[in-house]
């Protein structure tokens, strides 16, 4: 594994893990994250998926979220395959990331898809969202 790829996974797992009741493994190849070992919000592809070639991220996201953010910046957001249909957003990691707006997008997918009494306990929490970011990329 390359070492920009382990740094990206590296921060991705930073961001993710901070989470409360997150796993982490791989599904269709890739590294995944889990609320409850169940629900998936967050799959990075360091190395691109099928035809891509950059590395990205696959998102949860809320309804409508997907729609603008494609038509607000459309060489950094995307329509993934497979889970496009269903609201996810792609995001380009090669345009220069800002990691801050990444940790947001995770918190974003982990709300979208965590039960609500998971979603308190994130509430709950003293820490602002993008404090747990490891850095910039």
């Amino acid at each position: 594994m390359a070492s920009e790829e382990v740094d990206l996974l590296d921060q991705v797992r930073a961001i993710c893990t901070a989470f409360p009741q997150v796993t982490e493994r791989l599904s269709h190849g890739t590294p995944t994250w889990f609320v409850n070992d169940r629900k998936s919000f967050v799959q990075l592809w360091p190395d691109g998926h099928h035809r891509d070639e950059f590395p990205h991220l696959w998102c949860a996201a809320p309804p409508g979220t997907q729609e603008s953010l494609v038509a607000a910046d459309p060489k950094v957001f995307f329509r993934p395959p497979y889970v496009g249909h269903r609201g996810w957003v792609g995001v380009r990691l090669d345009q220069g990331a800002d990691w801050a707006e990444v940790a947001e997008l995770c918190e974003d997918a982990y709300r979208a898809v965590a039960p609500g009494r998971l979603v308190a306990e994130l509430d709950a929490r003293p820490q602002a969202r993008a404090e747990n970011v490891g850095g910039s990329a």
